[in-house]
């Protein structure tokens, strides 16, 4: 394949890579915003798209699909914060569960079907591969929106009392917020996107399959870590919440092209997981090994001032 190839499927690749961006916009308010390790994203997502399958099979609009998942996906969440908060089952654990007990639910969901096709031939669908121009401009328009009202829902009395609560939560308790509640309603939101972005996902493909959000949170993760390395590194302290939203999309689109690249020269496919490891720990070394650099540079400059004194 020549690099037309490559070329000529960026527009998909970067809508994929959009789609998957929303994804991590989800978990990055349970990563960054609660500090709250949530591990039942990788079922969520997978609802979100058996949800929009069945629905749409069904005669529905795509748009019921797209809102029926995001409920599905809230309440999800919803499972995950009562575990948690009212049953004391720690963040992992519970997270575990939710995306163990998702599987079957996800089947049930999907008529114990675990493929549902739904082709852009027989169904009319929010975005599809095969228009990829298309399906570019509208992810991108719908990522757009969700970040302009993650950033003023976060910049409300309630989004605050939430990011408080990922920061201090002791401090935000003796301010009179329900610590509990604030993790449980930031896992309805999380898991909510996260469900919504599969139902896309799941449109962009032309089918829904209960394990296509195996490794979700991984993907995540990496899209999160990669735009706040990018992010700190090109506006470094004048970034705003704003900006770091952007640019978690945007680390899912690099993500992306990355995976295109690898595809385009032809490394193993089985290999994937190992690449996606190797990208995460390279930008989660990063800030570290700066960090490590800095404070040698400043440890050498205080010796040679001292001794010249």
């Amino acid at each position: 394949m020549g690099i037309e190839t490559l070329i000529a499927g960026m527009p998909g690749t970067v809508a994929q890579g959009i789609i998957y961006g929303i994804m991590a916009l989800g978990i990055y308010i349970t990563f960054k915003l609660l500090n709250f390790a949530d591990l039942s994203v990788d079922g969520s997502f997978a609802t979100g798209g058996a949800v929009a399958a069945m629905v749409i099979i069904s005669g529905h609009s795509w748009g019921l699909a797209l809102l029926l998942a995001f409920i599905a996906g809230a309440l999800a969440g919803l499972i995950t914060g009562v575990l948690h908060t009212v049953f004391g089952i720690p963040d992992i654990l519970a997270g575990i569960l939710t995306q163990l007990a998702l599987y079957s639910i996800n089947l049930r969901i999907a008529n114990n079907q675990p493929n549902t096709p739904i082709s852009v031939d027989k169904y009319n669908l929010a975005v599809s591969l095969r228009y990829k121009n298309d399906a570019l401009i509208t992810v991108l328009v719908i990522a757009v929106i969700i970040i302009a009202v993650m950033y003023w829902y976060f910049g409300t009395e309630m989004g605050s009392a939430l990011r408080a609560t990922g920061t201090n939560p002791a401090m935000a308790k003796a301010q009179g917020i329900s610590v509990n509640v604030m993790k449980a309603f930031g896992l309805v939101i999380s898991n909510a996107i996260v469900a919504f972005s599969g139902a896309l996902f799941a449109q962009f493909n032309g089918n829904a399959d209960v394990n296509m959000g195996r490794g979700a949170i991984v993907i995540g993760l990496a899209s999160i870590i990669i735009g706040d390395v990018l992010c700190q590194a090109l506006f470094k302290k004048k970034s705003n919440f704003a900006l770091s939203l952007g640019f978690v999309v945007l680390g899912g689109i690099l993500y992306y092209i990355f995976i295109a690249i690898v595809l385009w020269l032809k490394m193993p496919a089985n290999d994937m997981k190992l690449f996606t490891a190797i990208i995460v720990a390279i930008f989660l070394a990063v800030p570290y090994l700066k960090g490590k650099v800095n404070s040698s540079f400043k440890k050498a400059a205080k010796r040679g001032g001292q001794n010249n004194a």
